[in-house]
């Protein structure tokens, strides 16, 4: 075990960069995401020899000449058959230094959903620009949902260098487009590297092909970006997800209360309120699988002990008692719709924000973004699929929320149609 690891699969928040680190790829179709993908598994010694076997074998039978390394991402049938990705693909891998999950997401405009998934969870983006291309309009869109989102790292990779003859003068063209694009954008981490993710270069190790770059290659840089200064380890927030009440001989008075730390660092003897009651209290004790903790933090699982009885429940928020949170009848959010159904004042939908549920109706379709401009248009009073824009919403019963920009964790949430159970929404509280 490291010396940042606690057991739970979390760093110490003050040793520096965590082990795990959460990246999202993007960009336009062809731009090839899943091809540097397949290059990052295969080079970092990560491929197993039957999936190689049946990779090779499957290049050959689609006349590819060459084995195709994307294919050990594009897993739909419908996605090779096109040469796209349409689902987000997850993929774990480690190195000596880190443990990686990528989510592979798709270029495409009408899968602007599947993007907005699987970064929402990413603390890292990894932007794909053809050099021979530039910028477009949706590396522009990707690089706007990527901020959006509050993800504070991007890697702008300019690909396909080997086509342009690895020109200096290309990749300095893409690079300063690309930083036009970024001063409208709340990103304070932009690393440009070129490479050429078929044939690997710049991708795990550096190549000989652009003596004028110095470096670092991208696998370098994914293992040593530091990520851990992105948590908010002040606003201490506990979603509870299960009360642990187990009522045998041995643990007769025992009773807990079960879930993930979303922000924050709670510890023993602090005091803390449960919301949306207000009931303050102390911390007992913090249980985990092996044992007490003398303290907890995002994103570890573990189970608070309180020192009074005092009613708690799934769904409440346990917060520091110097820093809590107001609970809310009324949030505005900026939403990304993910139903063919359009969105409009009036709707009724299920809000589920950490592990709490709540109805709400839409009192206002405010605005609708457009994400790459990041310009308003007052006049919509709809949101179609793929949209995004900002809604009011008015809510059944008291929510604990924070804003976005501050707690990812309880600052987002999902909308949900109650009469198919479908999620059809994810928003960032404003």
């Amino acid at each position: 075990m490291s010396a940042t690891s606690n057991g739970h699969g979390a760093a110490n928040p003050e040793a520096g960069a965590p082990d795990l680190l959460r990246l999202a790829t993007a960009g336009s179709v062809d731009d090839g995401k899943s091809t540097l993908i397949g290059r990052l598994l295969f080079d970092s010694k990560l491929v197993f020899e039957d999936q190689l076997e049946h990779v090779t074998e499957t290049s050959k039978r689609r006349g590819d000449g060459y084995v195709n390394l994307a294919l050990l991402t594009d897993g739909l049938r419908a996605e090779r058959e096109q040469g796209i990705t349409i689902d987000v693909a997850y993929r774990y891998f480690a190195t000596p230094k880190r443990r990686f999950i990528i989510a592979d997401t798709p270029g495409h405009e009408q899968y602007t959903r599947n993007m907005v998934t699987g970064a929402s969870t990413a603390d890292l983006s990894v932007v794909l620009i053809d050099a021979r291309n530039g910028v477009t309009s949706q590396s522009r869109r990707h690089a706007s949902i990527s901020s959006l989102l509050g993800i504070h790292h991007l890697v702008v990779c300019v690909n396909k260098m080997d086509l342009v003859d690895w020109d200096e003068s290309v990749f300095k063209s893409v690079k300063a487009d690309f930083q036009n694009v970024a001063e409208k954008l709340e990103v304070p981490d932009i690393t440009f590297i070129p490479i050429s993710a078929l044939n690997g270069d710049n991708v795990v190790d550096l190549s000989e092909a652009a003596p004028w770059y110095p470096g670092p290659a991208l696998l370098d840089h994914l293992e040593r970006v530091d990520v851990s200064r992105d948590r908010n380890l002040v606003d201490g927030r506990f979603p509870v997800q299960y009360v642990i009440r187990p009522m045998s001989d041995s643990h007769h008075d025992y009773r807990g209360y079960a879930g993930q730390v979303a922000s924050g660092v709670f510890r023993p003897g602090e005091e803390v309120v449960v919301l949306p009651s207000g009931k303050r209290t102390h911390i007992a004790a913090i249980d985990t699988f092996d044992g007490e903790a003398k303290a907890a933090f995002p994103p570890m699982s573990v189970t608070l002990l309180l020192e009074d009885d005092v009613a708690v429940s799934r769904g409440d928020m346990i917060a520091h008692a110097d820093a809590a949170p107001e609970a809310t009848r009324a949030l505005r959010a900026t939403v990304c719709w993910m139903d063919d159904a359009p969105l409009r004042a009036g709707a009724k939908l299920a809000v589920k924000l950490a592990t709490k549920s709540v109805r709400a109706v839409v009192e206002d379709v405010c605005c609708r973004l457009d994400v790459e401009t990041l310009d308003h248009d007052d006049d919509a009073d709809e949101l179609g699929l793929n949209d995004m824009g900002t809604v009011e919403l008015r809510l059944s019963s008291p929510l604990v929320a924070d804003p976005y920009v501050t707690n990812r964790g309880t600052g987002s949430f999902i909308l949900i149609d109650e009469s198919t159970n479908h999620t059809v929404g994810a928003g960032m509280v404003a």
